[in-house]
């Protein structure tokens, strides 16, 4: 690989757009090079302040275009896209160095020599080729024209880095980006390790432990509402999971696990994307739930418990490490000496006045949330938690899992009246269907109300 610097690579920025995508949206900046090769810089999120998630992809038409599997570069390239788009900021370089800078007809003769028996290092070789032709002098200076000087390189190969270091770029962390084998590239990334110095792990995830592209498109679409959200109250997300005839136990208080393991990870995925975490009581009776993002390390939210009469138990264990300790929406009537006790216990309770049907008034919870920093709150559940939020017009999202299976229990919305009649209000657009292993999840954004409706909404809330 060459790494000596070459004062006649220069890149020059072209033209740029954006770039919707199936993993969300990017921005797509062109940057022509002295030779006429026109490289790409597929840009999300904001890529100022902590170092940024980077991939370095040289172009693989057959793998790239054509799905080929005799490598792992296709796969390479959507990994790194899901990747960007789940952690929301990140920048993909596709560099014009088809084959490892040999070009398509090289690449394909050599595709014909291994056939015949070659590995892809001997095949080069036989050809008079080099090994790996290609130069990362144009990808430091499109990074340094983005105002990047230090990246975390998503790449098996040292020489990347080393490469990528040489030309003024700081490496602070290697991300390992690996794609398991297939019995067609099993010889290609073999030779990749023992002749060309590439790092891989034995314990590679299987295909089904990679990010999906279901999940990235869902978590992209959900980061961008969360970051538009503005005014006095967190942004609502309501997700539960349900049976394709709706139903969410088989019998109230019992426990009922319909998520599969995608869904369930996607809702941990979720989770780690919300300050706070809200249930009701009789979920927590019911489930003792950790509501914590475990199964991605992600970052745990705050639990919010809707508990009118203070009926957590002590031993519940969002009360115990590792859970983040909770906090307890009740009401005035609920018992001093008990509160005494779940304080002790590390909660916090926040005493709130009652809607007319005596449970706590939702708005002035999420005001109260809103002035503790809350600004994004996922509302997991149970019925009677899910029909409050949509009866009072509380929610700005939703990410509903539907299972193939028939329950013929609890509904997951029970019959109710909007608390005001708003037309559009509740009907739901930019409605997206994903599959993830046999369950079809549904995610939607909610109308909003008028500016004259919201109003009309507080107002009828207060008088309430």
């Amino acid at each position: 690989m060459e790494s000596t610097k070459s004062p006649s690579c220069v890149v020059i920025p072209t033209g740029s757009a954006r770039l919707p995508t199936a993993f969300g949206e990017f921005r797509i900046s062109v940057y022509t090079d002295q030779e006429g090769k026109e490289h790409l810089a597929v840009v999300m999120g904001d890529i100022a302040g902590p170092p940024v998630l980077l991939r370095i992809h040289s172009e693989c038409l057959t793998g790239d275009v054509f799905g080929s599997v005799r490598c792992d570069c296709g796969e390479q390239l959507q990994v790194a896209l899901q990747y960007i788009a789940l952690e929301g900021r990140g920048v993909l370089l596709y560099l014009r160095q088809e084959g490892r800078g040999i070009g398509l007809n090289n690449k394909i003769l050599a595709y014909a020599l291994q056939d015949q028996g070659m590995d892809t290092v001997e095949a080069n070789l036989h050809l008079g080729l080099p090994v790996d032709a290609r130069n990362y002098l144009n990808a430091a200076e499109i990074l340094k024209d983005l105002g990047i000087v230090s990246v975390r390189l998503a790449t098996n190969n040292p020489a990347k880095v080393k490469a990528l270091e040489s030309y003024g770029i700081q490496v602070v962390e290697r991300v390992p980006h690996e794609i398991p084998h297939r019995p067609e590239n099993r010889g290609y990334l073999k030779t990749k390790a023992s002749k060309l110095g590439h790092l891989f792990n034995s314990q590679v995830p299987s295909l089904l432990e990679m990010p999906t592209l279901p999940e990235a498109s869902i978590v992209s679409q959900l980061r961008r509402r969360l970051q538009e959200a503005a005014g006095g109250i967190p942004s609502v997300t309501l997700t539960y999971a349900q049976s394709i005839d709706g139903s969410i136990a088989a019998r109230p208080g019992q426990r009922l696990h319909l998520s599969n393991a995608q869904t369930q990870t996607l809702t941990h995925r979720l989770r780690s994307m919300h300050d706070a975490v809200l249930v009701g009581i009789n979920t927590v009776l019911s489930d003792d739930p950790r509501l914590t993002a475990r199964i991605i390390g992600g970052a745990n939210p705050k639990p919010v418990v809707l508990d009118g009469r203070l009926r957590l138990p002590l031993k519940s264990r969002l009360l115990h490490p590792p859970c983040v300790p909770p906090i307890i929406a009740t009401t005035a009537q609920a018992s001093a000496s008990r509160e005494k006790q779940l304080r002790a216990a590390g909660a916090k309770i926040l005493r709130l006045p009652t809607q007319r049907n005596g449970l706590v008034d939702l708005r002035v919870l999420l005001r109260r949330l809103h002035d503790m920093g809350i600004r994004s709150l996922m509302v997991e559940g149970g019925s009677k938690v899910i029909t409050e939020f949509l009866c009072r017009q509380l929610v700005d999202q939703m990410v509903v899992t539907i299972a193939p299976r028939v329950v013929g229990g609890l509904n997951a919305v029970a019959p109710f009246v909007p608390t005001v009649r708003s037309p559009g209000r509740g009907r739901l657009i930019n409605v997206q269907y994903q599959v993830f292993g046999g369950d079809l999840v549904v995610f939607a954004e909610i109308e909003k109300a008028s500016r004259k409706m919201t109003k009309k909404l507080a107002a009828r809330s207060a008088s309430e």
